[in-house]
């Protein structure tokens, strides 16, 4: 595909100045006229030379080297070579890091590149550069009204490239295999999304991944934090629910139990509706609830929790194996091996992260010798 070269003027207030960067290419410079001698060019691996050729010739020119980079790199990603565009499009990022464009740019082609790193960096430089405007000082003499006013201005045109960044840094965030890895992208999006949109996502992310670290201190830290700022949030306590259980702390059982009974006293004064997901996030209650009694050694009870959970979440398949499995797990445990196969052999024929943990699971119930009942004496 063939792609049009633009040069960016700089345009927006003042007051943004210094925070949200723009490249400078004068019109009639001789840049310029390079630029439209490439951008003329039909052969894209011509282009490719020019552009090249544009980084030599223009080298001490600080925006053109930027510029040059930055086009070089969407040259590379239209002809599929995301590792060159991701190369080049770093380059420039390094060069301008506060150019929301060029952070637009950089996060797509890493999002093909599936370079959750760059990405999250691009979404945390952009949030804090446009951030960054309204966190400057009102000028004195200023009206507060007119100063709000400009902050808007300002923003307004960069919105979409922000809350694109914002989005991306997310997905990014929650697609993170890696635990450690995770938990550091959150720590920096909040600094660079204060206030975000999508804080109790974010919350529910970090605790679920504290969870799984089994850091019981920030653990405690988040829980606090996510309990202040959404009391009633059905889905916020289910997630505190599966963290505590998930804590290898031998007290963290007791409190899975508190969150999980305390969402599903809340989700039955509410009135389900697409919006709130209460259908979903009650069976979930129910899975954490159980599997924070497994932990307490409260089978019976774990039992009937999990059928329960089993049963509400047999249509979501994103849910019902981790319920099926804990229900599997628990008859196995209680000795109760018909019921185990049942479940088990269920769970192996769905295609899930579980597969193979039950896979395992039932090679053991099956292998677990038979209890006959004693004869009867003639």
């Amino acid at each position: 595909m063939r792609r049009m070269f633009s040069v960016a003027i700089l345009l927006t207030a003042t007051l943004a100045g210094g925070q949200v960067a723009k490249v400078i290419i004068p019109a009639g410079s001789p840049e310029d006229q390079a630029l439209q001698a490439i951008t003329a060019e039909n052969d894209e691996q011509k282009r490719i030379a020019m552009l090249q050729d544009f980084l030599q010739k223009f080298s001490g020119n600080q925006q053109a080297v930027i510029y040059g980079q930055w086009q070089l790199a969407q040259q590379y990603l239209d002809q599929g070579d995301t590792a060159k565009a991701l190369e080049f499009g770093k380059k420039a990022a390094d060069g301008q890091p506060n150019n929301l464009d060029i952070l637009v740019f950089l996060a797509g082609a890493a999002q093909r590149a599936k370079a959750n790193d760059v990405i999250v960096d691009c979404a945390v430089r952009g949030g804090t550069a446009f951030n960054g405007i309204a966190s400057q000082p009102k000028p004195d003499g200023m009206d507060p009204e007119d100063y709000a006013l400009r902050i808007k201005q300002a923003q307004d045109p960069l919105r979409s490239s922000f809350e694109f960044l914002e989005v991306s840094g997310l997905n990014a965030m929650v697609d993170e295999p890696d635990a450690k890895k995770r938990m550091n992208y959150v720590e920096r999006y909040l600094l660079a999304f204060p206030g975000s949109r999508f804080q109790e996502q974010i919350t529910q992310v970090a605790l679920q991944t504290l969870g799984q670290l089994n850091d019981s201190a920030r653990l405690a830290s988040f829980s606090q934090k996510a309990i202040a700022a959404n009391p009633n949030s059905v889905s916020t306590l289910v997630v505190l629910s599966e963290a505590y259980g998930a804590s290898a702390d031998p007290t963290a059982g007791a409190r899975a139990e508190t969150y999980a009974r305390k969402a599903l006293q809340l989700a039955g004064a509410q009135k389900p509706t697409p919006e709130n997901r209460l259908g979903l996030f009650t069976g979930l209650a129910h899975s954490a609830l159980g599997y924070a009694l497994l932990k307490q050694d409260k089978n019976v009870l774990a039992i009937a929790e999990l059928k329960t959970a089993t049963a509400q979440l047999k249509e979501q398949m994103d849910a019902y194996p981790a319920a099926l499995y804990r229900l599997g797990f628990a008859y196995a445990k209680t000795g109760k091996l018909t019921e185990a196969k049942t479940a088990l052999t269920e769970l192996v024929a769905i295609d899930s992260p579980y597969r193979q943990p039950a896979r395992e699971l039932l090679a053991k119930v099956q292998a677990a010798p038979t209890t006959r009942p004693a004869a009867r004496k003639r």
